[in-house]
């Protein structure tokens, strides 16, 4: 199955329908803004570390899997967007507005591009800047673009919602009842009960601490992305 029938049935199963009337009727595969523009972005990721190999556009059709019937005219398109990072807006606009009641459509489609850029084994700054870029245009949220990247890139040992064990964009009352369940967890009396010796109070104590301020963190995280909408 191609990537664009594949993304379209995902979509199919997590979108109701009745929540999305304005989406494009039939598969995205089928529309040619949807495929043009999704060609576009993959190309000038290509060149967003400075380089666009023609070796790249394997792990292009890899990614997304243009059906073999349109791969000549994906890789003549892919061929020009890629001399230039310039105009990747324009595409990532029309693709949004053209989906914009299909959220989880282009999470696919950033996924996708993510897979991309981590092909060669590393994501550049370059890359990672403009995979945000594309997240923005989207109209994702910043959390959400979070969850994506930690999939692909994992969340540092000290993020806080690595410490909270919970997505990005969990939410507020997941990552409240993840902060209690954590708390319970590491209260010394707990550690007591389980049989660990005295000493693991002072462990505790210590993690208890780091599981308030993560918590802390991410309050204030999220009212600062609040007052910033």
């Amino acid at each position: 199955m191609t990537f664009w029938r594949n993304i379209a049935n995902l979509a199919a199963r997590r979108v109701d329908l009745a929540d999305c009337p304005d989406c494009p009727a039939g598969l995205p595969g089928e529309d040619p803004a949807f495929s043009t523009a999704v060609t576009a972005l993959g190309a000038k990721l290509a060149k967003a570390d400075g380089r666009a190999d023609s070796d790249e556009f394997a792990t292009f059709a890899e990614v997304f899997q243009p059906d073999a019937g349109s791969e000549a005219d994906v890789r003549r398109l892919y061929d020009l967007a890629r001399q230039t990072t310039l105009g990747f807006e324009s595409y990532a606009r029309r693709l949004a507005k053209r989906y914009r009641n299909c959220p989880q459509l282009l999470e696919d489609v950033l996924d996708g591009l993510f897979h991309i850029a981590g092909a060669d084994g590393a994501i550049t700054f370059d890359e990672l800047d403009y995979l945000e870029q594309v997240s923005g245009l989207f109209g994702l949220s910043p959390l959400t673009f979070r969850r994506i990247k930690a999939t692909h890139l994992g969340l540092a040992a000290d993020d806080p919602y690595a410490v909270l064990e919970v997505a990005p964009d969990a939410s507020d009352e997941d990552v409240h009842t993840a902060w209690r369940a954590a708390l319970s967890q590491a209260h010394p009396d707990r550690v007591l009960a389980r049989g660990l010796p005295a000493e693991y109070v002072d462990v505790a104590q210590a993690k208890a601490a780091a599981i308030n301020a993560a918590f802390d963190a991410v309050t204030r995280e999220r009212r600062t992305l609040v007052g910033a909408e």
